[in-house]
């Protein structure tokens, strides 16, 4: 997580739907703006959010009455990727009807909050032939936004996780913002072992030694913004490979099987082990404070299905960027009027 010191955004409310461990709220927050609700159906994310926002979220969103959500200038979403029902006639805001999406676009269609951000997996883009992320685009056109996209890998903004996301930035038309940027790319300066714990006790039961651990002869000595693999288990299959601290973390994953399930196996102090929870936190930018769930298994699933607060972060400075640059012109022009 950035520390950011411009609270570009403290004059602003939002909501956090689909929140999961409310990834989106801590990176609104660190540029001062305000949740004023949260909605997430999963009883076991719903706990660990409580626990650290203090907040009970709502439910199914589905069953929620769009009226009865508070007005909010930021709506965030990082909504789940539905197949959308599409006969090729992209009828708009009709062909999102049955999907998660469809609750976005009503809750926008009644609030009109100034932004909407939205985050999905890299397939999102290319769904259906593209079709999909079309639809999405022409109802938020229709519903009276400018819509931005871009596919960006967390690797290019110093968090050592090839995790490619789609991240969907709209605003408003009213507010003329007709040149939204996406953050520039960032040094990478820390690869996976900045990230371990220092506390072998917490760590000793995820260390496997297995007679069917395998090494490929690379040696690990060379730092990589790539993940660096050296070796496999088993047949080398998803959760079964092995790879070095001095590159880039694999993507972390809810699902998958294997020795090393959902985070891949890392040689750490020449030991072959899968990363604890609370590095899994840290690769995707939650802060050592933060509350995980007891549960191991619902913590890997659940940072598997998480965001990367710092790419988060970068993107909320660009857009309180735009904003100000709007409102600077818009000052600019009033002067030269006067």
């Amino acid at each position: 997580m950035l520390d950011i010191k411009n609270k570009s955004l403290s004059n602003f409310t939002f909501i956090d739907l689909f929140a999961g461990l409310g990834g989106f709220r801590i990176a609104l927050e660190s540029l001062g703006a305000r949740c004023v609700y949260s909605s997430e159906w999963d009883e076991h994310v719903r706990e660990v959010y409580i626990d650290n926002f203090g907040d009970v979220p709502d439910g199914d969103i589905t069953r929620v009455d769009e009226i009865s959500i508070p007005d909010h200038d930021i709506l965030c979403a990082g909504f789940p990727c539905q197949a959308f029902s599409i006969s090729g006639k992209q009828r708009g805001f009709e062909d999102s009807r049955g999907t998660l999406f469809f609750d976005v676009a009503r809750i926008v269609r009644a609030k009109k909050p100034k932004i909407v951000f939205m985050e999905n997996v890299k397939n999102f883009a290319t769904h259906d032939n593209g079709k999909t992320l079309s639809i999405v685009k022409l109802i938020m056109e229709e519903l009276g936004y400018t819509f931005y996209q871009k596919v960006l890998n967390a690797v290019d903004y110093g968090i050592p996780q090839n995790r490619e996301r789609i991240y969907m930035v709209c605003f408003r038309n009213d507010l003329n913002i007709t040149d939204f940027n996406f953050p520039r790319r960032i040094p990478l300066l820390r690869y996976v072992e900045d990230f371990l714990l220092d506390d072998e006790e917490l760590v000793k039961d995820l260390y496997i030694d297995r007679p069917d651990t395998y090494f490929n002869g690379v040696e690990d000595n060379t730092y990589s913004h790539k993940p660096i693999r050296l070796g496999i288990v088993n047949k080398g299959g998803q959760g079964e490979r092995i790879y070095s601290t001095k590159g880039i973390a694999i993507t972390l994953s809810a699902n998958g099987g294997g020795a090393f399930a959902k985070t891949g196996g890392y040689l750490i102090n020449g030991k072959t082990r899968k990363l604890h929870p609370r590095e899994c936190a840290r690769l995707m930018g939650f802060p050592d404070g933060y509350k995980i769930s007891k549960s191991p298994n619902q913590a890997y699933k659940q940072f598997g299905n998480s965001v990367v607060i710092d790419v988060l972060q970068l993107i909320c400075q660009e857009i309180g960027n735009a904003l100000e640059g709007v409102a600077n012109e818009g000052d600019r022009v009033q002067a030269m009027v006067i």
